[in-house]
């Protein structure tokens, strides 16, 4: 069912937003440049690698600078990157991956290898099912750059503090997942973006 569901309405949502896609693609071209997807490898399912697909928010090349963006005034967003960032519409090319049948529309955020190795042996169980677009602590961390930007080492604060804080939401979303439980946290996901806008 899960699957049928993220199957159906990830095309219906690729086909009703092409005309946004266009518009926020001639305008990333426009603020800095070709290049408008930028692809990162992200784990996924059972440890497989995949290419999570995003519009790209900043300068081609800023990500040899670091993993992580820190608050709003991270010199390697673009002017039309933190837009994007801040109404969440710089996710919306995961579609593509919830089509491809690399993601669902809930479940665990996918991360990247450096940090999944990090992962304690029991923390590895968010692996077992596929990653989503939206989950709890994308809720609860809506707006992470702003708090690691708070913070006096936010790579230190991320691994020690956020990290295991998500994880813990992960793996009890996991132990108690469902198709209600996955539209209220679509509903709560939509409802956060429209709040905070």
């Amino acid at each position: 069912m899960k699957r049928t569901f993220d199957l159906c309405f990830s095309v219906i949502g690729i086909i009703v937003l092409s005309p946004l896609f266009i518009v926020i693609s001639l305008w990333i071209i426009i603020d800095s440049g070709t290049g408008v997807f930028y692809m990162q490898d992200r784990v996924g399912l059972n440890h497989i690698n995949f290419k999570l697909i995003k519009f790209r928010t900043m300068y081609v090349g800023s990500d040899k600078k670091g993993l992580l963006t820190i608050g709003n005034n991270d010199n390697r967003i673009t002017r039309c990157g933190s837009w994007l960032r801040r109404n969440k519409l710089d996710e919306l090319p995961q579609l593509f991956n919830i089509l491809l049948g690399d993601m669902s529309f809930v479940g665990p955020r996918p991360e990247v290898r450096k940090y999944v190795n990090l992962y304690k042996p029991e923390q590895q169980r968010v692996l077992s099912v596929k990653p989503g677009l939206t989950d709890w602590a994308s809720i609860q961390y809506y707006n992470e750059g702003e708090i690691l930007s708070k913070s006096e080492n936010p790579e230190k604060f991320y691994i020690t503090e956020i990290i295991p804080s998500k994880l813990i939401k992960n793996l009890d979303y996991i132990d108690h997942q469902s198709f209600w439980m996955d539209m209220k946290i679509i509903y709560q996901t939509l409802r956060k973006i429209i709040i905070s806008n």
